[in-house]
């Protein structure tokens, strides 16, 4: 390394979502004096993925024994109730019913008590007539109660994660172009005209980690294809008591429609999963033609939509139809109709789609010159974003003491 070079910081993070916060408390705990600053184009930290979701601290049932998810979801789970727990954030431990309401959905839940149990988690199996101990008002075949889900306050969260890692975070600064020359670092310009100067870049761009892999000068083999998820609030909370699911599909990443009751109370129904216009595109309103463009130019997107046509189209159906919506919560919920769904904030999930069409189903890191990208971390990621952060942190680190 040539001598003279003045540095901002040691770590620069991109991100100020609840990995990004995650990865620079990791730091700051694995390596005091380190210095971390973090960019966040928004005026404040966690306003996208993070703080767009059902609030859900997911136990790790659904994911492949062995993988980053089962692993970093089972952890992280603990990890965040202590958290939360230690710092006074809004959190409660209330179990979740994983109900079956069609015959041939009963192979798959027997096939998730088996995954549960592989993974270390108490799962407790229902019948049809055991389900009402727990959802009065929700009917289904059979069910599995998994003890270990809660939800928290996940903005919070980040916000705390974000004090106590002594970074400095830099808010309404957007990266604009990325300078990394591997005998002098990492150059980054902001929006606002600002150059930082750091040893290590950490990409935790979420929704645009691609797009930042490649102003940094690394093809990450992927590109995020945005989808949305739409929700409703229940009108008569009272009819769910907890978190209630449905058996979701193992072709498609996604959970399916459920009723979450939230820290505040509230229940919210959702989300479904449809093509989002924009990678921020919370309505349908929000279009971006260069970034409508960038996902039809990719040709995993075109594959995937080859292969899923008719699970998306029954998702659109349900976006644009409030009663094919309702019917869909129904199933779990017969007791629900069309007046009892509020719509609310809806969120975009970056999921990764390989040029094949293969939706990455893992957790994705990856690293480069002076670089560590996080490619890959939708849900659960924020139930996992302590050992996320942790993982991260480790090979920046290691970048540094290799310099």
């Amino acid at each position: 390394m040539r001598a003279g070079i003045a540095y901002d910081c040691d770590v620069l993070v991109v991100g100020g979502g609840i990995v990004g916060l995650s990865t620079a408390y990791a730091i700051s705990r694995a390596a005091p004096g380190t210095r971390v600053t973090v960019l966040e184009k928004e005026a404040g930290a966690a306003r996208h993925q993070t703080g767009r979701n059902s609030g859900v601290i997911h136990s790790g049932i659904y994911y492949r024994p062995g993988s980053l998810k089962a692993r970093y979801a089972v952890k992280g789970a603990a990890e965040m109730v202590k958290f939360c727990a230690e710092y006074g954030i809004a959190h409660a431990v209330t179990g979740k019913l994983i109900v079956a309401t069609e015959r041939a959905e009963l192979p798959r839940l027997h096939a998730l008590v088996q995954r549960g149990r592989e993974n270390g988690i108490p799962v407790r199996e229902l019948g049809a007539a055991q389900i009402g101990e727990y959802e009065p008002e929700v009917r289904g075949l059979a069910a599995i109660h998994v003890g270990t889900t809660g939800v928290c306050d996940f903005v919070g969260v980040a916000r705390q994660l974000g004090t106590a890692s002594g970074a400095e975070i830099r808010y309404g600064a957007r990266v604009v172009r990325v300078d990394r020359r591997p005998e002098r670092g990492v150059a980054v310009l902001t929006s606002r005209g600002d150059v930082v100067r750091a040893r290590v870049l950490v990409n935790c761009a979420g929704l645009y980690c691609d797009e930042l892999a490649r102003l940094t000068g690394d093809e990450p083999g992927m590109r995020i294809v945005p989808f949305r998820g739409e929700y409703f609030e229940l009108a008569r909370p009272g009819l769910v008591r907890g978190l209630v699911y449905p058996v979701p599909d193992p072709a498609f990443p996604f959970l399916g429609v459920h009723l979450t009751r939230g820290i505040d109370g509230g229940v919210h129904v959702g989300p479904n999963a449809v093509p989002a216009l924009a990678r921020e595109g919370y309505g349908w309103n929000v279009v971006r033609p260069r970034e409508v463009a960038g996902t039809l130019a990719w040709p995993g997107s075109w594959t995937l939509a080859r292969r899923h046509w008719r699970y998306g189209g029954g998702e659109l159906r349900r976006s644009v139809s409030k009663r094919a919506f309702t019917t869909a919560v129904r199933r779990l919920l017969p007791a629900v109709d069309e007046g009892d769904l509020v719509r609310t904030a809806a969120g975009v999930r970056a999921q990764a789609v390989l040029r094949d069409g293969t939706l990455v189903d893992d957790f994705l890191i990856k690293e480069g010159p002076r670089a560590v990208h996080v490619l890959n971390a939708p849900s659960p990621a924020a139930t996992a974003s302590l050992p996320i952060g942790r993982e991260v942190a480790r090979r920046a680190l290691e970048m540094l003491g290799s310099m």
